[in-house]
């Protein structure tokens, strides 16, 4: 019987972040999650395949989100949270599907959403507790399913023009939401 397995292919210059000094970083992603990779380094095709001692099949998407990760420009570091942590997701905008094919607009938006020296980039990481990564033309998110959905909505308000002052107003708003919301969780007595 055929083992399980996906096919991805990430951009040929981000192969080497994959691979790692000295294949760590490939070999990190395989033994945490009994999968293999086969990469063809020269079209930057990667074949996931489901290792022999897997039991849990949901692991060969969680490589596929960590694979696909560091091809959208994410530091094998960042990735491997996905892997740490379950309640960790990989959330992807891609600007061509906005944009069309102006690299113009693409360019003029990636601008404004890394901001000046990557200040506005950094205030929606850390408002979101999430990891943004800004790689061709696209837009990538790791955080739990609160966060990013917060950290997509401050980029789509970029995207469609909003001023940074009112961004990170919003941020900070659902900032306080999020710790609210948080710790009512932790505070509700217990029913006996």
């Amino acid at each position: 019987m055929a083992k399980p397995s996906t096919f991805i292919r990430i951009p040929k210059d981000r192969i080497g972040a994959l691979i790692g000094p000295e294949g760590k970083t490939k070999k990190y992603i395989e033994e945490k999650l009994s999968v293999e990779l086969q990469i063809e380094s020269d079209a930057g095709g990667v074949t996931i395949t489901l290792g022999e001692k897997a039991e849990d099949p949901s692991l060969l998407f969680k490589a596929k989100d960590v694979v696909t990760a560091i091809g959208r420009g994410f530091s094998p570091e960042h990735a491997f949270r996905l892997i740490r942590n379950e309640d960790l997701m990989l959330d992807i905008i891609d600007l061509r599907a906005i944009f069309g094919r102006s690299e113009s607009d693409i360019r003029r938006v990636k601008g404004r959403i890394i901001g000046m020296e990557g200040k506005t980039r950094k205030i929606i990481e850390e408002l979101t507790d999430t990891n943004i990564c800004v790689y061709g033309h696209t837009v990538s998110i790791i955080g739990d399913i609160e966060q990013v959905q917060a950290a997509r909505e401050a980029i789509q308000m970029l995207i469609n023009g909003s001023p940074h002052n009112i961004v990170y107003r919003f941020l900070h708003r659902k900032r306080r939401e999020l710790k609210k919301r948080t710790l009512e969780l932790w505070e509700k007595p217990f029913k006996e």
